[in-house]
Formats: structure tokens, sequence, C-alpha cells
């Protein structure tokens, strides 16, 4: 039996989202809070346990709605693969919306990701990935424009930087990659459909051309309840 205040809010808010068809709104924050007994301070804190797992979603002047379980992509990050890629290996099917490739400069921070001097010409590509019809993770990738032209992604382009020079035969080395949650700014929020400051995991790249070059400089956002990552770590002899 349930018996402090805050884990008897959390059973009854998951009583409630249980009952709720996926894609209904929920009662207003206001409405909840009256309803549970509770400040809105500590309604939001309890509800972001559920934004985590994905199966809540907040829209900014909308409400929030019920997700529903949704299939999760769990994979390994000891080999690099492109997200397409471990969808596909998981039976799984994901679609890009919202592809934006642009032409630029290079600012001081893709400058430093890049190893190249600021006012490089570069290409970045932006897009948001989806299962289903939900926004899932939201990535981008600058590169040289040397490396990769906008016009050279075509009709065909399923969302995946890596793919493409992959097939186009580029000699790939590694991968470093550095791993943190972080509170979405306002961009990434508005592209995933989330509040902004919610929390994301952040995956912000380096790709290595087999001469040492850094070919692709990126980041990947992922709303963490449809994503499981692991490393396998081993024991050193």
């Amino acid at each position: 039996m349930v018996n402090f205040p805050f884990q008897r809010l959390q059973a009854d808010l998951s009583a409630l989202i249980n009952k709720t068809s996926a894609g209904e709104r929920l009662p207003s924050e206001p409405e909840l809070a009256r309803r549970m007994g509770v400040s809105r301070a500590t309604l939001r804190e309890a509800m972001r346990t559920f934004e985590v797992q994905g199966l809540i979603r907040r829209r900014q002047g909308s409400g929030t709605f019920v997700v529903g379980r949704v299939p999760v992509i769990e994979a390994g990050l000891e080999v690099l693969e492109s997200l397409e890629t471990m969808a596909e290996r998981l039976g799984l099917e994901v679609t890009v919306s919202d592809l934006h490739v642009e032409s630029l400069p290079a600012d001081a921070e893709s400058a430093a990701g890049l190893g190249v001097a600021l006012g490089t010409p570069l290409t970045r590509v932006r897009r948001v990935m989806r299962e289903e019809s939900r926004p899932v993770a939201y990535l981008v990738d600058t590169l040289c424009a040397e490396t990769l032209k906008a016009e050279q992604l075509g009709a065909d382009f399923r969302g995946s930087v890596l793919d493409f020079l992959l097939k186009r035969g580029e000699p790939l080395k590694v991968s470093n990659a550095a791993i943190s949650a972080i509170a979405a700014p306002a961009p990434t929020a508005k592209a995933l459909q989330i509040q902004r400051g919610d929390v994301l995991l952040e995956l912000v790249s380096k790709l290595y051309h087999a001469d040492g070059r850094v070919l692709d400089y990126s980041s990947s956002h992922f709303i963490p309840g449809f994503f499981h990552f692991h490393v396998v770590r081993r024991i050193r002899s």
C-alpha cells in the first residue's frame, strides 16, 4: 500500500494516465492540482516522471496529452550506427520531418568542433525523427561545405548523414561522443513539441575521417522515454 503523499500522488496520476486514451488531453494543471489536493509545483514535479517515460507530453498553449506506450529503441553505443539502422534492426519504422539544409559560415562553436577557421563555409543539416507521428529525436549535423554541399542531399535522403557518408565510401575512423542530460532549449523544445526546460538526452559527437580530420560535428537530442542506450564495459586485465 502506498503511504507517502508524493508516491500516492504519482500512483493517482498513473491511474489517470492509464485510463486516458492516447491523444486525449488531461485536465488543466489548476484543475488537476485542485483535484489531487496539491500545489501546481508539486504536481509538475510528479508529472515530470511520466514525461521522461514518454507517457505524456506537454504542448505550449495546448495542455498535456497522453502519448501512450510506444516502442523503445534500445541499443549499445559501442558500435557507431545511425538511428535509422538501429530502428530497422529492431523492426521499428522511423521517418524524417522538418528537414532543413543550409549553408553558413563557421561560428566559434562549429569552428572549434570541426577544427577549422572562423568563417569557413559549412553545411548544416537539421531534422526531426519521428516514430509514427510522434517526434522522438532532433538531430543536427554540421560539416565543411567541401565535404557536403546542400545540393548533394537528394530526394531519397532518409535523415542519416552517417549513412550518406558511408554509402559514398568515405573512410571513416572513429566517433567520440559526450553524453549528458540537458534542459531543452527553446528551439529544440519547439521542434520536439515539448516544453522548454524538459529533460533531454544529448549526444555531442565528432566523427573522424581516416586522415584524422573531423568530418562531422553533430548534436543529437533524444526524448528519454523512447531511447535506452547502454555501454558494455570490460574489466581491465
